[in-house]
């Protein structure tokens, strides 16, 4: 499902080039699911936005799905990104103007996958029956949080990529949302790319990888 290869990544500063990402290669297969750990600033991020296509590498392959994105061009790009993965941040990004239910159809409405009947075994198995009238603002940080993973998995895109998706959670309702997520992605050719500092959330998925020195390594290598 991802591929990459050999990617590098630097970024300007006063004091010359930082390089971030050096040499990155990254394998994950269909329906896994893998944890990126690593320090503050030690480009978890930066990747996960390479590979959702949001800024462009230096040097390197990204295959996503058969598709390489660095021969994409920006119109291409964000019309793959629309279809192609689901997305999901720390800070929701949840449409305020929005009800939960039309938050929930947005992005599988935008690329033509909407499916009333997967809406609404989404809306069940997430809880959120009682609450598609309201709008963001009236909904918990958990319940908010929910409606994101909802809204990302409606359209069944082959890649859900997921940064800090529990950052903002207490500790019980963190373990609710990834119960949800892993039992929803179960039996699933989604795959799951998650950038996470929890070593508790990333012990939950199949592979751990920690960014360390530009370099990936597997958890616990040095």
């Amino acid at each position: 499902m991802l591929s990459i290869q050999g990617l590098y990544k630097n970024y300007s500063t006063p004091q010359g080039p930082l390089a971030v990402l050096r040499g990155v290669d990254l394998q994950l297969d269909s329906g896994a699911s893998l944890a990126l750990m690593g320090e503050s600033g030690s480009g978890k991020s930066t990747l996960l936005h390479l590979v959702a296509g949001l800024d462009r590498a230096d040097a390197g392959s990204i295959r996503v799905d058969g598709r390489a994105l660095e021969r994409l061009d920006e119109s291409a790009r964000a019309a793959w990104r629309r279809a192609g993965i689901g997305l999901v941040f720390q800070q929701f990004n949840l449409i305020a103007s929005l009800s939960v239910a039309d938050n929930l159809a947005f992005q599988a409405r935008l690329v033509g996958r909407h499916d009333a009947q997967w809406q609404a075994e989404l809306s069940a198995r997430l809880g959120l029956q009682t609450l598609l009238q309201r709008y963001p603002e009236q909904l918990s940080v958990g319940q908010q949080q929910r409606v994101a993973l909802g809204r990302a998995l409606a359209a069944r895109p082959p890649l859900l990529l997921a940064d800090e998706p529990t950052g903002s959670l207490d500790e019980r309702s963190a373990d609710e949302v990834l119960d949800l997520l892993l039992d929803l992605l179960a039996g699933s050719s989604t795959s799951l790319l998650m950038v996470t500092h929890s070593q508790r959330v990333a012990a939950r998925l199949q592979r751990r990888l920690v960014l360390h020195g530009g370099r990936l390594l597997e958890s616990g290598e040095r």
